[in-house]
């Protein structure tokens, strides 16, 4: 294959998770009798740019479909993390009525209500029709399309151009990411700011966050990586931020090249840190296989001890990289009987791969485990606060990145 954004052959192998359905196509009743779609689920880096990226097996359209599950506003945690962002990222950039802000993949609203409720003209764009119907319910203008340099130019025709441009978690689903770059220059406004979150590889590599790689995510960004795209296209970074979200990402702020901001030594400062790691050596990406392979190994020995005991487990939090985790390590329901989550769009489904059911989240209590196995782990806070109150003590919570631990 070649590389998605410098076009060079890429041969290297990152991590091979073997073979597994999409993370987020979460399954009904009637489809358990059906044939279930297995694909591929493998890494690779490029030895030139750094990207690392999966291989190509399935186009876009089939993967953000209108049943997506995933609705951003369950979690409370991610709704404070966008509400504080509005908040500063308004006061920084002294937006107003006058402003103009598009958030790329807006899913159900989560992020632009708070701007709607401060009076700031906003746009979303959102391929998934569902997420995007929630955001209409909450007045929030949205167009219902892929992003790309098309639509982009169709927008700065119409005088949609951006004063700000927000992309949460949305640069890592691209599979044409130069095509996604050169859109984000042609709307953005000549003063204009960019900012993009998204999973920093550095940590995924430190902490050993294998569950963050699944079919919806193309590309394992690190900052030096983005830095040479940016570049590419007529952009420039000028600002990051470490963020705690996922488990550890990075937030950007760019603006066109020709800008007179000045670079922040942040930007410096965590590109050094990725050289230090060896972001831009082979030898970094070649023992990962192992360490992962240890971790899904102390899962199993963990739940099939626990099943031998005469113990309960059971799952929380039906998220896509649960679903990484339980595939790869060849989990069912024999092991980890329910899974519970609060997302309503959820409940009454099943596990792909697993086939484990989906129950609502107040239903565990009848459950009675001895151990809740936290899925979305960059959530476990919020997760065993949240059910802490109606579970008996006895009841444990455990994660399984970047090591089993009982919390």
């Amino acid at each position: 294959m070649k590389c998605r954004h410098c076009k060079k052959l890429v041969s290297n192998l990152f991590l091979d998770l073997g073979f597994a359905p999409l993370s987020n196509s979460y399954l009904t009743k009637e489809n358990l009798k059906l044939p279930e779609m297995y694909l591929p689920l493998r890494i690779k880096v490029c030895d030139k740019c750094w990207l690392v990226q999966t291989e190509d097996y399935i186009d876009k359209k089939n993967i953000f479909k209108n049943d997506y599950a995933y609705f951003s506003s369950t979690s409370k945690t991610w709704l404070a993390h966008a509400k504080y962002f509005v908040k500063k990222i308004t006061k920084e950039l002294q937006l107003s009525s006058q402003s103009h802000v598009v958030e790329i993949a807006s899913n159900d609203g989560y992020l632009l209500k708070n701007f709607i409720d401060m009076k700031i003209p906003c746009l979303g764009i959102e391929p998934t029709k569902g997420t995007a119907h929630e955001a209409e319910n909450l007045k929030i203008p949205v167009i219902k399309k892929f992003f790309s340099e098309k639509l982009a130019k169709q927008l700065a025709d119409n005088n949609k151009k951006a004063d700000l441009i927000i992309g949460n978690n949305v640069f890592a689903h691209v599979p044409n990411i130069n095509d996604f770059t050169r859109g984000l220059k042609v709307l953005l406004k000549p003063k204009g700011t960019i900012t993009l979150e998204f999973p920093h590889l550095m940590k995924l590599i430190d902490n050993l966050q294998f569950d963050t790689i699944y079919h919806e995510h193309f590309s394992y960004l690190s900052l030096l990586t983005v830095n040479r795209i940016f570049k590419s296209f007529g952009l420039k970074i000028y600002n990051v931020e470490e963020i705690v979200t996922h488990g550890g990402s990075i937030r950007i702020y760019g603006c066109h090249e020709n800008e007179t901001r000045r670079i922040n030594v942040s930007v410096n400062k965590i590109l050094n840190r990725e050289y230090n790691k060896g972001l831009n050596k082979l030898d970094t990406y070649k023992n990962f296989q192992n360490k992962i392979d240890l971790v899904k190994n102390k899962l199993l020995s963990f739940l099939i001890n626990q099943k031998n005991k005469g113990k309960k487990v059971v799952a929380y939090g039906a998220a896509a990289k649960g679903n990484t985790l339980l595939n790869y390590a060849g989990i069912k329901s024999d092991l980890l009987p329910y899974v519970y989550d609060l997302a309503k769009s959820k409940h009454g489904k099943f596990m792909p791969g697993s086939h484990i059911p989906i129950l609502p989240s107040k239903e565990i209590i009848n459950a009675k485990p001895d151990f809740v196995l936290i899925l979305p782990r960059n959530i476990s806070k919020e997760v065993k606060l949240q059910n802490s109150t109606i579970l008996k003590k006895r009841t444990k919570f455990v994660v399984a990145i970047p090591h089993l631990k009982i919390l």
